[in-house]
Parts: structure tokens; sequence; C-alpha cells
């Protein structure tokens, strides 16, 4: 019976094909439509740092172990620093910004290299040199808060931002197979809830199931045929 089954779904949707099809195209093209025409463009562009020894005059600037060991656990305050409002509001200030605190803190994302002493900062706006421009300021402000704060040099600039050349948050092919799945997804809903409201008798074996009797004679539709004149009746 469940063999049996298993053929009737196959041929349910072998017989819904073209209904198949037709869902996933729209729903293909549904997806080129929403990534090319409602999606703003957003690009992103990174900075990092890394933690080093303490620079002061008594020191001969080499990273010890301790200064290692420090550095491990300064790097989760250190990207909490980033996000400050002291630190976003100074960069409003240098760059002259035209964009609320909250709204920059959002753009702004921290990310700490596990195992190592660098941290990325990244900043998301509609325009790449925007947001290279304020990448870099903000590793600017935050070097100068942190010696402000802890009176102390240990970080330094590894790479600066620099615009990125395309969107970061546009990718037309998994935009296009997300949409293609989901319409996968629904033609198959659509042909199995079709099939289900669907209680039209088709063969002798819908009788036989339904009312559980047996179909003793069956007689073939015939459209029309011939007469002996070669006329149709």
């Amino acid at each position: 019976m469940e063999e049996l089954d298993l053929k009737e779904l196959f041929s349910l949707f072998l017989s819904k094909m073209f209904q198949i099809i037709l869902i996933v195209i729209i729903a293909a093209g549904a997806g080129l439509i929403y990534t090319i025409g409602f999606t703003t463009p957003k690009y992103t562009s990174a900075t990092k740092l890394v933690l080093t020894g303490s620079d002061s005059a008594t020191s001969d600037k080499s990273i010890t172990t301790t200064d290692v060991t420090l550095n491990s656990k300064l790097v989760s305050t250190y990207s909490e620093i980033v996000k400050s409002t002291s630190v976003v509001q100074q960069v409003i200030s240098n760059l002259n910004l035209d964009i609320s605190e909250g709204s920059l803190k959002k753009s702004i994302s921290v990310k700490a290299t596990e195992g190592t002493e660098v941290i990325q900062i990244s900043v998301t706006n509609e325009d790449p040199a925007t947001a290279a421009k304020i990448a870099n300021e903000i590793a600017i402000v935050f070097c100068n808060k942190i010696t402000e704060l802890y009176g102390i040099n240990n970080i330094r600039i590894l790479d600066t931002a620099v615009e990125s050349p395309a969107p970061s948050n546009i990718n037309h092919t998994k935009d296009i197979a997300i949409f293609t799945f989901l319409g996968i997804v629904i033609a198959v809903g659509y042909v199995l809830i079709a099939n289900m409201l669907d209680t039209t008798i088709k063969s002798a074996e819908d009788i036989e199931k339904g009312f559980g009797i047996p179909v003793l004679v069956s007689i073939p539709m015939i459209d029309s045929f011939s007469n002996e004149k070669g006329g149709k009746k």
C-alpha cells in the first residue's frame, strides 16, 4: 500500500508539473525583482586594530607574557568602548555627520578575532566613501579614548578601511535561490491541498477506496463512433 501511495503521489505531481514549474518561475522572478528593485544597496568597510605592549617612557616596548594576558582580557572591554556614546558622539562631531547617534551605533559592528588581540571595526552605510571614512575615524577616536581612560597607548591601527566596490547586503544568486525554494514549497503545498479538496471520482479505484465495494463492470466513454455510411453519431 505504501508503494502504491508513493506511485500515486508521483503521478499527482507529474500531472501538475506545468503548474509547479509556473509557480517556481514566478517565485524566482519575484526574487529577482525584489533584489534589484526593492533592496537599497549598502556598503561595508572595515578597519583592524591590534593590541600591543604598553608604550611608556620606562618600558622597552617589547611584548611580554603579561601584556598578552592583559590584552586578551581587554579585547571584550575594548569592543564595548568602540560603540560607546562618547566615541560615537565624537565621531559624529568630527565628521559633521547628518546622522543620529542611534543609527550610527546600529551601523557599527565590532568583532574580536578569537585567540588573537585583533579587533575589527566594520561600518555599513549607503555611501561606500562615507562608510570607510566613519570606520577610520572611529579607529582614531577609539585609540585616543583608550589613552584617555587607561593612561596607556597599547593599541595600533593594523589596517585602514577602504571603500567597498560592491554592496554587502545584496546577493542576487542567494536571493533568487531563496525565492525559488519558497516557490517549490508553495507549489508542493498547492498540489497537495488541491488534491485533498478534489473529491471527484476519476477511476474505478477511487470507488473501491471511497465506498469499499468492488467494481464489477466499467463502461468506457466513447465521444463519437462511425456508422455504416461513414457518418458520425
